[in-house]
C-alpha cells in the first residue's frame, strides 16, 4: 500500500489529460462540421473559389483534431470524432462528384472505412438538393440532374453490398436505408420532369404543324 498516493497520481494525470483531450476534440468537431456545412454550401453556389478555401480549413482542422486526440483511441473513435470526420468525406465526395473530378479515397482522407461510407452516403442524399436545384433553376429535363442521379444509384448500388455487422460498420445499414428513400423520390421527380419536357416538347411540335404561334396565343 505505500505506492498507493504514487498510483492514484499517475491516474488522476492520465485521466486529466484524457480529459482536456477530450473538451479540446468535442470543440474542434463543432467546428469542422461547421466548415464542411460552409464548404458545401459553397459548393451549391457554384462559388468555387469559397469552396476551395473551406475546404482547406477542413483539411487543416482535421489535422487538428487528429493530433489533439492523438494518444487516445477511445476519443479518436468515440461518437463526436468520427462524426465529424464523416462530415468532412461528405464535403470531398460531394466536392468531387458536383465537378466531375476522381472520388477521393478513404485513405486520402485518412478516414476509417466506415465512417468513409457513412460519408458518402450522406453525400448521396446531399446530391439531391443539388437535383432540386437544377430543376428548379432551369425548368426543364436536365443532363446534369441525370449525371447526378445516375451517381447516387451508384453509390447505393455500392453501400447495399457492404453487409457486415453494425458492430464494425456503425449504423451504415440505416445510412444506406436512408440513401435508398432519397434516391427513389428523386427518381421519381426526375422522371416527371422528363414526362412533362416530352409532353411539352410534342405540344410545340404539334403547334408548330397547325402553325400555331406565341401571337395566337396571345390573342386568344
Amino acid at each position: 500500500m505505500n505506492n498507493l498516493n504514487e498510483i492514484s497520481e499517475t491516474l488522476r494525470t492520465d485521466l486529466e489529460e484524457r480529459n482536456a483531450a477530450r473538451d479540446r476534440a468535442i470543440a474542434l468537431s463543432r467546428e469542422l462540421i461547421r466548415h464542411c456545412s460552409e464548404s458545401i454550401r459553397a459548393i451549391h453556389r457554384r462559388d468555387w473559389e469559397t469552396a476551395d478555401a473551406k475546404l482547406e480549413q477542413v483539411k487543416a482542422h482535421t489535422q487538428e483534431i487528429k493530433d489533439t486526440v492523438d494518444g487516445f483511441p477511445d476519443l479518436y473513435h468515440t461518437g463526436y470524432t468520427q462524426d465529424a470526420l464523416k462530415e468532412v468525406a461528405e464535403a470531398f465526395i460531394t466536392y468531387a462528384i458536383i465537378r466531375e473530378q476522381p472520388l477521393p479515397s478513404s485513405t486520402e482522407l485518412r478516414i476509417e472505412s466506415s465512417t468513409y461510407l457513412k460519408g458518402l452516403g450522406e453525400a448521396a442524399t446531399e446530391l439531391r438538393r443539388f437535383i432540386l436545384d437544377i430543376m428548379r433553376r432551369q425548368k426543364s429535363h436536365s443532363d446534369e440532374a441525370e449525371r447526378l442521379l445516375d451517381a447516387m444509384d451508384a453509390i447505393y448500388d455500392q453501400l447495399v453490398t457492404f453487409d457486415f455487422p453494425d458492430a464494425l460498420t456503425h449504423g451504415l445499414r440505416r445510412q444506406t436505408d436512408i440513401v435508398r428513400g432519397v434516391l427513389e423520390r428523386t427518381r421519381g421527380d426526375l422522371t416527371q420532369s422528363l414526362r412533362q419536357q416530352q409532353l411539352q416538347d410534342a405540344l410545340q411540335q404539334f403547334e408548330s404543324r397547325l402553325g400555331f404561334t406565341d401571337a395566337d396565343a396571345d390573342n386568344t
